[in-house]
């Protein structure tokens, strides 16, 4: 059970800024150079090997007898036949709100005439080949299949492939139909990003790999993104995180309700509250409790709360100050006209506004994605969207007078940079055309 020690509460001001540094540093995974080795021999094991490897490692870590790497086509065309209609529906609406709002992000292409006869263009090619990572667990994650497969096919990726360990869910399956996937490969773990990462016979070597995972999921996407050429990845996503900033006007109930919602990801979860109202810290630590007493991950969510925080500040500025210091995954604030204080949030992976707006909305049905950075990587990262799934192109044409116009400039600018062949490039164009108009005047005289 959960005692009062467990989220401690801190009085900011009574910090020594060592202190301060040390309430913000996340948990860290004491296996990591053991996870780190023995990820390194999967993958040499896929690379070598490839789908023998992957069956030997379904059966070694998922205990499942795998006939065949790729889902029957007929399996994907009539999955769905066993789940209810309420389940089907729920997921329609959280389509919905996702397309909608992926949709939105289709960035136009651009066409400009930077200066008298030079025009450049910005043009957008999406991904060839991209591989979904959907990981298994406990809970068929049917929210990861929609928050990858949605923005792939609207960015338009000619093929979508997704992963994940055996057996794969039925309700899986059938989201991903939906979502236009019909390459569905049961395999999971560190060996599924090997694949996607290498190709083997059957599955094959994708141009980016997308897709949240455990601490072994998310070294072998590390390794493989420094692989020479290896496959790029979206981000290394850490454990879950939320950090919320709440207020005297702030509900208790919902603060606890939205810390323990994180925290039963896993025992490495990291969930802070920051408050200037010691009352609201006390009552959040005695809804804690009593909500953490019906809870069938407690012994999960228990682990999570030994490295939680509870900090108390002299007001809200302070709030938004160790907030953006953080850089949490999830940023909830509770306070009064929450909209009026967006202005002060510089890194944050996604934020809710208000009473209203727990972070569970966002992990399934409101519409921006859940695939967020984690471990302070929100200081220079954005979650995942259609950008992701494309690539921008730049193209310039200039005319021969917008090349005269502009040589001198060019000139000078190669020489202070001491590039004599970038000069050249200009200087020969220059003169070629110099002689092109001395000889049309000869031919005219």
């Amino acid at each position: 059970m959960i005692s009062y020690e467990h989220p401690i509460s801190i009085y900011w001001n009574n910090c020594s800024e060592s202190e301060k540094k040390t309430l913000l540093i996340r948990p860290i995974n004491k296996n990591l150079n053991d996870i780190c080795r023995n990820v390194k021999n999967i993958l040499k094991q896929v690379y070598n090997e490839g789908d023998r490897a992957l069956f030997r490692f379904n059966i070694d870590f998922d205990n499942a007898q795998t006939k065949q790497l790729q889902i029957p086509d007929e399996t994907i065309t009539n999955s769905g036949h066993n789940l209810s209609d309420d389940i089907k529906q729920a997921i329609h609406v959280a389509m919905t709100n996702i397309k909608r709002f992926h949709q939105a992000q289709y960035s136009s292409e651009i066409s400009l005439e930077t200066f008298p006869g030079v025009y450049c263009q910005q043009i957008i090619r999406p991904l060839n080949i991209v591989g979904l990572y959907v990981p298994g667990g406990t809970a068929p994650l049917i929210s990861t299949v929609m928050m990858l497969g949605i923005p792939a096919r609207i960015a338009q990726c000619r093929r979508v492939i997704l992963c994940s360990p055996p057996p794969i869910p039925e309700v899986i399956i059938y989201t991903a139909q939906l979502c236009g996937i019909n390459e569905i490969y049961q395999v999971g773990g560190s060996q599924a990003i090997a694949a996607m990462g290498f190709g083997t016979e059957s599955i094959p070597k994708v141009d980016k790999i997308f897709g949240p995972g455990n601490a072994w999921v998310t070294e072998a996407k590390r390794q493989i993104n420094l692989t020479p050429n290896g496959t790029t990845i979206d981000m290394l996503a850490g454990p879950s995180e939320v950090l919320i900033i709440a207020d005297n006007t702030a509900n208790p109930t919902f603060i606890a309700a939205d810390l323990l919602s994180q925290a039963e990801h896993g025992p490495d979860s990291h969930v802070i509250l920051i408050t200037p109202n010691t009352y609201i810290a006390e009552q959040t630590k005695q809804a804690l409790y009593k909500q953490l007493q019906i809870l069938p991950r407690s012994s999960i969510i228990n682990n999570a709360l030994i490295n939680s925080r509870i900090i108390i500040t002299n007001n809200l500025t302070e709030c938004f100050y160790i907030s953006n210091s953080y850089a949490p995954e999830h940023l909830i604030i509770q306070i009064k006209n929450a909209s009026d204080y967006l202005h002060h949030i510089i890194n944050a992976g996604s934020i809710f506004l208000g009473n209203w707006s727990p972070a569970t909305a966002g992990d399934y049905v409101s519409g921006p994605n859940h695939v967020l950075p984690t471990y302070g990587h929100a200081i220079n990262t954005s979650g995942v969207g259609v950008i992701d799934f494309q690539k921008r192109i730049s193209v310039q044409q200039l005319t021969q007078n917008a090349l005269l116009q502009l040589s001198s400039t060019i000139k000078t600018l190669t020489q202070i940079e001491q590039l004599k062949a970038h000069e050249y490039a200009v200087t020969h164009r220059i003169n070629y055309i110099k002689e092109q108009n001395e000889r049309s005047l000869l031919g005219q005289e």
